[in-house]
């Protein structure tokens, strides 16, 4: 047993959940992952887009994979963005208000929007003008995209951004690497408390984004099928 652990009984215990902590982080980007990666499929197959999978890397640290996400996740705006401002461009001002009037019949906007993506594409899929509708003008998945920027940012810059993504091995050991007493106390507490504070929101915020996201994706294999 380690002098530190002789003198603050708790710290054992501390280091265990500090790990588990860990790994709901994990399980957290993982889903993030997951759905971004589903996401970007579907602007690929149907609006055109060219954004690449993402996948996490065990061999760096928490930061650098939450930086992973959000370029990916800001690169999904910038293409909503485009996509929105092409359709701007290409209907009547009436036609695209049309698109954001909560009263107008969706299928009325899904078929206003396939009307921009034939012209925009050359030629687009049956469910090309129903994605760009679920994506923009209910708004939800970019409201979810700016959610999870945010709070993956905070993650980044707090002390769990240095912390390697694999338990096993000397990530954790950042945080409780050879020092003894009340600073390594003070420094578990740290830890456990920056988990906690950024956890239970950014479960929250991931499991929405993923629900949003399989929402989309839904409704485009049953369109397909």
């Amino acid at each position: 047993m380690a002098l530190s652990d002789l003198l603050y009984p708790d710290n054992p215990k501390r280091r265990q959940e500090l790990i588990h902590l860990h790994q709901e982080l994990l399980n957290c980007m993982s889903i993030n992952f997951h759905a971004t990666n589903e996401l970007a499929g579907v602007l690929n197959e149907h609006l055109g887009c060219t954004i690449a999978r993402i996948q996490m890397r065990e061999s760096s640290t928490v930061k650098e994979n939450c930086d992973i996400i959000i370029r990916t996740m800001s690169e999904i705006q910038h293409q909503l963005q485009k996509i929105d401002n092409d359709m701007k461009e290409k209907l009547e001002p009436v036609l695209y208000q049309r698109l954001y009037d909560i009263k107008e019949p969706e299928l009325e906007k899904i078929a206003i929007a396939h009307k921009v993506f034939s012209i925009v594409l050359g030629e687009a899929t049956s469910t090309a003008g129903m994605v760009a509708v679920k994506l923009l003008s209910s708004n939800f998945i970019t409201l979810a995209v700016s959610k999870l920027i945010s709070l993956l940012a905070q993650i980044g810059a707090s002390v769990l951004g240095g912390i390697s993504i694999t338990i096993l091995g000397l990530g954790i050991e950042m945080i409780l690497h050879a020092i003894l007493g009340a600073v390594e106390r003070n420094q578990l507490l740290e830890a456990v408390r920056s988990y906690e504070k950024h956890l239970e929101e950014f479960k929250a915020a991931s499991e929405k984004y993923q629900h949003d996201i399989q929402e989309v994706a839904s409704l485009v294999r049953q369109q397909v099928q």
